[in-house]
């Protein structure tokens, strides 16, 4: 292919009316000449590229129409690697930007390809040649790109030749790989013979992953030979492939997988001899590949601790063992001596995951450097561990709390953190409240802590805490506080009121607190309304599709905020139906617009029958994996009993459940239908859930997907059980 014939056509070509991530693709055919271009405005073409047509690993129409000029350009030698590698990554993503994905066709079966890999695929005459390029490089990427259009006829014949005459040992682990995705059975027995130490790191890396990829028995030979490879080398690893480029970490996945007995005790196995390793970087590939497993398995922690109980002094283990939190507890003598050290930040570190594993050890090794242990009293503070656990209450700390709160000079939210843990503790944490009092007036966040300590206390401390809040004017929260020790909401009202007349963000704050007061705000119900805007404000009239509906979640979750305190304190559906409706018509409007549409669907709930008209868009919801748990909640509560199809609604919460969309929603839905709306493929199912050994994935970070994924397990079974 000649380079100056590369782009015939591109100018012709109808951009305007195919789209990338962006819009309109007219800014392709500047790019694509950019690219050819070479020098560094071809790099930052090439950034672009990735960006519209391939971004995060969506394609769009405009994908498939820019692989015929990628493929001329990679074929006339122009930057040719790196635009292989970018069709390679064109031809793996799955389906199109808002189509079906490969296999989820109607009418099943695999089907033909996803439009932009068909359109890798017709370009295969131009790629294939580049299999026997003179550079290694190019061979490698080729045989990247070729593999990834999945296309047995003509890359698998064309495949074999280069395999069979292929010597460099890099781009031999890239075909082996290639060869794997169309035709498992034949590379795992090309595999076989290549697992020794004789065999090139990069080509015995591959040759193991061929076998996990088809199912092979997991032997001896694969255990010494990934432990022989460690630590992996970056160059052994699949160049192009993301998910391997870590090699231990995706055999432990892999292996735990394929949910066998015998291969989570191959995981287990390798995962236990590579972390007792004296190589400080094999154990660092190891610490990782184990916090991987203990997301993945609910067995692996038990397996696995004794080995990392061993290395309480790396800071990876000691967060994995905080993650694990009381399950982690035979490493809690390890860990308390090592927050026991003079050195500040190993030991902040060790303690604030003793913290989460054995708060009682952890309280007085805190107090006694309580200014000097950020960390742990985040972590103490609740940042870390489930809102349901208070930090036990210790005199000790106590006492070094009250020290705190006298400083000049606090760091960071460390007067934030102080106070939420003072609230946790109630009215046995009284002796502290001079000190919070005196905070108040330049931090008035300080209020809940107040409240919290005074509420049940005897009248003198009470009156002493209301005359410290009501001295903290224009302060909501200090208002609120107020209300709660003395009943008394005329402060708070106008704090509110004022509140209400500010931006979205102080609507939906005020609207919350004056969901509180119920009937008591009735005052409000005006300002309220006059908080709502133009999408959300109520009309008796029926609400058209067509009618103006604000376009920012900050906007919507305020007047979500409104239509919940209006009906807490009207209990009138007519005023708050629209409101609903217009949150609830946005739910199709992309992920930012989820949670909301769950709130939306839990303030429905509240409405019980009075919500019926929202029947429809709430059934609409139960497609969505996200909002379905929310969805099932509010038409238990709203819709007619008699017409519900309750088994369709135990299916749209047990898919939840079982992709960890919302794994406390699922329970919390689930629960609600009980087990006599499940049919017995669905108790299986749940059983199953409850039982087996592969977590749920959720939460956003490890921590709390554990934590979910251990207290929805909890739940089902008890589903399951009654």
């Amino acid at each position: 292919m000649d380079l100056a014939h590369a782009l015939d056509g591109l100018d012709a070509h109808p951009w305007a009316s195919v789209s990338h991530a962006y819009g309109p693709a007219e800014d392709l055919p500047g790019l694509l000449r950019a690219l050819v271009a070479g020098g560094e405005q071809a790099d930052e073409a090439l950034a672009e590229l990735y960006s519209c047509i391939l971004h995060q690993g969506s394609v769009y129409t405009a994908s498939a129409d820019a692989v015929p000029y990628l493929a001329r350009i990679a074929a006339a030698g122009c930057g040719t690697v790196e635009v292989l590698g970018l069709l390679g990554g064109l031809a793996e993503s799955e389906g199109e930007w808002g189509g079906a994905r490969d296999g989820e066709r109607e009418g099943g079966g695999e089907g033909p390809p996803a439009p932009v890999r068909a359109a890798v695929v017709g370009q295969l005459p131009l790629l294939l040649p580049l299999l026997a390029d003179g550079s290694a490089g190019v061979r490698q990427a080729a045989a990247w790109a070729v593999g990834q259009t999945r296309a047995v006829e003509p890359a698998l014949p064309a495949l074999r030749r280069r395999w069979a005459s292929e010597t460099d040992p890099v781009v031999r682990g890239e075909l082996l790989t290639a060869l794997g995705r169309l035709d498992r059975s034949a590379a795992a027995a090309e595999a076989g013979p290549l697992l020794g130490e004789d065999t090139p790191a990069p080509l015995r890396l591959a040759a193991v992953l061929a076998g996990l990829d088809a199912g092979e028995p997991w032997t001896g030979a694969h255990h010494a030979a990934v432990l022989a490879l460690l630590p992996a080398d970056p160059v052994a690893a699949d160049r192009y492939d993301l998910d391997r480029r870590e090699p231990l970490r995706a055999i432990t996945e892999e292996l735990l997988l394929r949910e066998t007995p015998a291969d989570r005790d191959a995981a287990y196995a390798l995962l236990d001899r590579a972390l007792r390793d004296e190589r400080p970087e094999v154990r660092a590939e190891a610490v990782w590949a184990a916090d991987h497993a203990c997301q993945l398995s609910r067995s692996a922690p038990r397996r696995l601790l004794p080995a990392l109980t061993r290395l309480v002094a790396d800071p990876d283990v000691v967060h994995l063992l905080g993650n694990l939190g009381p399950a982690a507890a035979e490493a809690a003598p390890g860990l308390a001596a090592r927050a026991a050290q003079a050195e500040d930040g190993p030991a902040d570190q060790a303690l604030a995951a003793l913290v989460l594993i054995a708060p009682r050890t952890a309280a007085p090794l805190l107090a006694r450097a309580l200014g000097r242990r950020p960390r742990a009293l985040e972590a103490a503070a609740g940042q870390r561990a489930p809102a349901d656990a208070p930090f036990p209450f210790d005199p000790e700390l106590l006492a070094a709390v009250r020290v705190r709160l006298t400083a000049e000079q606090l760091g960071g939210n460390e007067h934030h953190q102080l106070f939420r843990l003072v609230r946790q503790w109630g009215h046995a944490a009284a002796p502290a409240l001079p000190e919070l009092c005196a905070a108040l007036p330049h931090r008035p966040e300080a209020a809940d802590a107040v409240a919290a300590v005074a509420v049940d206390g005897p009248a003198a401390e009470r009156d002493r805490a209301a005359a410290a809040l009501r001295e903290v004017p224009g302060s909501v929260a200090a208002a609120r506080a107020l209300y709660d020790l003395t009943g008394d909401p005329e402060t708070l009202l106008g704090a509110l009121a004022d509140r209400l007349a500010a931006g979205p963000y102080a609507v939906a704050e005020a609207a919350r607190a004056a969901a509180g007061l119920g009937a008591e705000a009735l005052s409000l119900a005006p300002a309220l309304r006059a908080a709502l805007s133009a999408g959300g404000a109520p009309d008796t009239s029926p609400v058209p599709d067509t009618s103006p509906v604000p376009d920012t979640s900050p906007v919507l979750e305020a007047d979500l905020a409104v239509a919940d305190a209006l009906w807490r304190i009207t209990g009138d559906a007519a005023e708050v139906l629209p409101i609903l409706d217009g949150v609830l018509r946005r739910a199709d409007d992309g992920a930012w617009f989820d949670r909301t549409a769950v709130r939306a669907a839990r303030v429905a709930a509240l409405l019980g029958p009075a919500a019926r008209p929202l029947t429809a868009r709430l059934d609409g919801l139960l497609a969505d994996r996200v909002k379905a748990p929310a969805a099932v909640l509010a038409l238990l509560a709203v819709a007619d009993g008699a017409a519900l199809d309750r088994g369709r609604l135990a299916e749209a919460a047990l898919c939840a459940a079982e992709t960890g969309s919302d794994l406390r929603g699922a329970g919390e839905a689930l629960a609600a239908l009980g087990t006599t709306a499940l049919d017995d493929g669905q108790r299986r199912r749940l059983a199953d859930l409850a039982g087996r050994d592969r977590r749920i994935v959720g939460g956003c970070s490890a921590g709390a997907g554990i934590r979910d994924d251990e207290a929805l397990r909890a739940l089902l079974a008890a589903v399951a059980g009654g």
